[in-house]
């Protein structure tokens, strides 16, 4: 990694970060795959679109005591991003949740799985293009390595028929999710909004609502059990607070192109919460990808911090 890269990864000042900024998106993999169980043992209690809407406006209202002083005292600054922030709510908040949902409709989780894995290579590549990152061998690699280790676990080892299913309507649903997250992780990179994270989730939330309150208005069926207010009260307060929290605290703190490799941890996760709490069986294959996966985050995360590491020392880019 050279120097440029370095510095626009983790700001203007380029040090190596400290090792508890990893636990930011370690926690926010760890509520993300926490909700997908929680997701399915809520199946047919309650519709994308409500879960969708319902859980960022749950989020805005309890985020709302919390950022509105400061956001009066940075009403210049609301009001010069507010048209990022609906792009951030919209690609975060909107596409990648709601087009998650309605992929697995059409889609197995299988294909979900390994099309979800794609995320840290769009981003990279999302990241070179349009912020003009040079991107080191050792990341693809990494990211490489981690993709193989998700495609091992969500296929069971069983890639013939895995190239079998094709691209059918889910799989092109979910690669617009994935693509839409990428670009989420990315913008947050480039544009460093000068606000605070709580700041920015409420707007972001708040955005999100507003994007789907007419879509839940016209097609919603609501909300007509306690399963699916547990279902919502979990995604609103862990999945929709709580994980966006720490992630962004991850990006601002790692920069987006090493934050969106831990990603990959998501599956894994889920895997292990599934064997714990639904009582599904460990397979070999979900015990070498989970390796795998882990191995490759840590293995570009090394890499870069290598990288920042030797520039600190004033042996790159001299």
């Amino acid at each position: 990694m050279s120097s440029i890269c370095a510095k626009r990864t983790l700001g203007n000042s380029p040090r190596t970060p400290t090792r508890v900024n990893y636990l930011f998106p370690i926690l926010a993999c760890l509520l993300w795959g926490a909700n997908t169980i929680v997701t399915k043992l809520a199946s047919g209690s309650v519709g994308p679109i409500d879960i969708g809407f319902f859980r960022w406006l749950v989020a805005a209202v309890v985020l709302l005591p919390f950022a509105l002083p400061r956001l009066r005292e940075n009403l210049p600054t609301v009001r010069a991003n507010l048209g990022r922030f609906l792009v951030l709510g919209c690609l975060g908040g909107v596409m990648y949740q709601c087009l998650a949902y309605y992929a697995a409709h059409f889609t197995s989780a299988t294909n979900m799985g390994v099309i979800q894995a794609l995320i840290p290579l769009i981003a990279l590549a999302l990241s070179r293009v349009f912020m003009g990152h040079p991107v080191r061998g050792t990341s693809i690699l990494g990211a490489v390595i981690s993709t193989v280790g998700v495609v091992a676990v969500v296929s069971q080892g069983d890639l013939a028929r895995l190239a079998a299913q094709g691209l059918n309507r889910g799989d092109a649903i979910m690669l617009i999710g994935a693509l839409a997250f990428a670009a989420y992780n990315v913008l947050m990179q480039r544009w460093k909004i000068p606000l605070s994270v709580l700041e920015s989730l409420f707007l972001q939330a708040t955005a999100a609502s507003l994007i789907l309150l007419p879509v839940q208005l016209l097609i919603g069926t609501g909300v007509n059990n306690l399963t699916a207010v547990g279902c919502i009260g979990f995604a609103a307060v862990c999945a929709s607070i709580l994980a966006p929290l720490t992630w962004m605290t991850g990006l601002s703190r790692l920069g987006a192109a090493r934050v969106s490799g831990f990603f990959n941890l998501v599956p894994i996760v889920t895997a292990a919460l599934a064997v714990l709490l639904l009582g599904e069986s460990l397979s070999g294959w979900v015990l070498v990808g989970g390796v795998l996966a882990v191995s490759g985050v840590v293995f570009a995360e090394y890499s870069a911090r290598r990288a920042v590491a030797l520039l600190n020392n004033g042996t790159v880019g001299r």
